[in-house]
């Protein structure tokens, strides 16, 4: 292979400067214009026909259900694609090239070819290297894929526009959204890729959704329509170039049963042993009705803070949460408190509230600058009362026994976002306890009014953290960790566990940088 000349080099050079010079976006004039499926028509829908006996027999009221394992969330993803019949609406922060990413691709070919409408509407952060993908299927007439706040350099030359354009690229789409015929919603914390579903063998996350039939079905679609449209989604027609012969082929290909991979055979296993019943309504009908409130960002968040604060997420979240009297319990990813929520908590806790915070140890976590900026706080909070756990990363397990327990795998990582509130109140969504959610990102989430919902994620500290989990305590000035063993051992850790001497040293020297508004 021949070594670039002076003169490629120049040119290259030159290439990359003309294009950071005029960095500009293509126009979003004559851009196409739709919106969801009117509630008439959704309900005439084969989901709707399913789901009106139980919705008409709650008024007023939303169905939610919990999906926490993760190989029945991936199939009821699936299963909801395969079972629309009119509109498909998907919002997401990342989609993978990996097993789930392109078999859910193919299961949108799929259900374009039975000549439904898709809208697939992704954070330009969370697709690099996906391009042909997504190109080949917006050539498909029946899809459209649109990215949010795109860089104009693709793939490996995205960083530069950090460089250029970075008021508006370090604005993100954080959502997670799936609607299938304006009738059925999963929103939460998954983004789609294996290690969300359970079949990545050497990692995992653990996370939350919630899937919601009733009147707010149709209200999450009204505001993805405001998405779709706003200025900052562009058509990847006019930012990407044309579809490579036999993507779309390829990806038609990815859902046939002979499919090779461990990854892949535990999708199709899954896949035939789910229902529309079962996805739906869960294997054993645990579908709780109950009072529910969608809070969230508006688009206009991803072009600079709006004017009207009721637009924001976080002050929506404010007026619904009543001020707990007997408990609050935070498990968040990434968790960054500033010195605002640190003062609330710790007040609580003065005030007798017992307040619990779970989220990722250094050890378990894959950001270590987000750890940096929440390590400042752990003195504080645990000298106020709060009891703050860490979960670490977890020996290896089959698989299947994810079905069991949402910790059973090896390296979990946490990535579940949820409040709890005098066990009764509970917020569900992508939202972190952190800066970047507060200010940077674009959020959504539900407050569900339900001590049955409640309790299923109490279970989490109350059955899977005390063998999961490290706690973070206080000796005079200087924290310890407890780490409890299955035989009942109890261990102490005087030093940060499970991060080597480098870990720890990243974590110190991110600590001395101003960086926290960016977390």
């Amino acid at each position: 292979m021949k070594r670039p000349t002076g003169f490629t080099w120049m040119m290259t050079v030159a290439t990359l400067a003309a294009s950071l010079a005029g960095c500009a976006l293509p126009t979003l004039e004559g851009r196409s214009v739709s919106t969801s499926l009117e509630p008439e028509q959704a309900r005439a829908t084969s989901l709707g026909q399913a789901i009106s006996p139980v919705v008409n027999a709650h008024p007023g009221q939303t169905g939610t259900r919990l999906l926490y394992q993760p190989l029945d969330a991936f199939a009821t993803w699936a299963r909801l694609a395969r079972e629309a019949e009119c509109t498909l609406d998907m919002q997401y922060y990342i989609w993978s090239a990996d097993v789930s990413g392109i078999w859910l691709f193919g299961e949108l070919l799929d259900a374009a070819e039975r000549d439904v409408r898709v809208r697939l509407l992704l954070d330009d952060m969370g697709v690099t290297g996906l391009d042909p993908e997504l190109a080949a299927l917006d050539a498909h007439p029946n899809i459209e894929v649109r990215l949010f706040n795109p860089f104009v350099l693709r793939n490996q030359y995205k960083w530069l526009g950090f460089l250029t354009d970075l008021p508006r690229v370090n604005r993100r789409m954080h959502e997670k959204v799936f609607i299938a015929d304006n009738q059925v919603v999963i929103i939460g914390g998954r983004n789609i890729n294996d290690k969300y579903f359970g079949a990545e063998q050497k990692a995992m996350f653990f996370d939350l959704d919630v899937l919601t039939l009733g009147p707010l079905v149709d209200e999450v679609s009204r505001r993805f329509d405001r998405f779709w449209a706003s200025p900052s989604s562009y058509p990847v027609d006019r930012l990407l170039p044309a579809a490579e012969p036999g993507v779309a082929e390829r990806l038609a290909e990815s859902t046939d049963p002979s499919a090779p991979g461990p990854a892949a055979a535990e999708y199709r296993s899954v896949l035939e042993r789910t229902d529309l019943d079962t996805a739906l309504f869960g294997e054993a009908g645990d579908l709780v009705w109950t009072p529910a409130i969608l809070v969230a960002d508006e688009p206009s968040k991803g072009l600079g803070a709006p004017e009207d604060r009721d637009e924001l997420l976080t002050y929506q979240l404010r007026e619904i949460l009543k001020t707990p009297t007997t408990s609050i319990d935070v498990i968040s990813s990434f968790f960054v408190p500033t010195p605002t929520v640190t003062e609330t908590l710790t007040t609580l806790a003065g005030r007798g509230v017992r307040v619990r915070v779970l989220t990722n140890s250094l050890e378990a976590t894959d950001m270590p600058p987000v750890h940096a900026g929440y390590s400042r706080y752990r003195k504080a909070l645990v000298k106020g009362g709060v009891e703050l756990y860490e979960m670490y990363p977890l020996p290896g397990t089959d698989p299947e026994s994810i079905r069991l327990s949402p910790f059973g795998h090896s390296g979990t990582t946490l990535h579940a976002k949820a409040i709890i509130v005098d066990g009764r109140q509970v917020f569900l969504g992508s939202y972190n306890v952190d800066p970047r959610s507060v200010n940077l990102n674009t959020e959504l989430g539900l407050v569900i009014d339900s001590p049955e919902i409640a309790t299923q994620i109490d279970r989490v500290f109350n059955q899977s953290v005390p063998a999961t989990a490290y706690e973070v305590r206080i000796e005079g000035d200087d924290l310890y960790w407890l780490e409890r063993t299955g035989n009942g051992e109890t261990i102490r850790h005087d030093e940060e566990p499970g991060a080597g001497f480098i870990k720890r040293g990243a974590v110190l020297l991110f600590s001395l940088m101003p960086i926290e508004w960016l977390l």
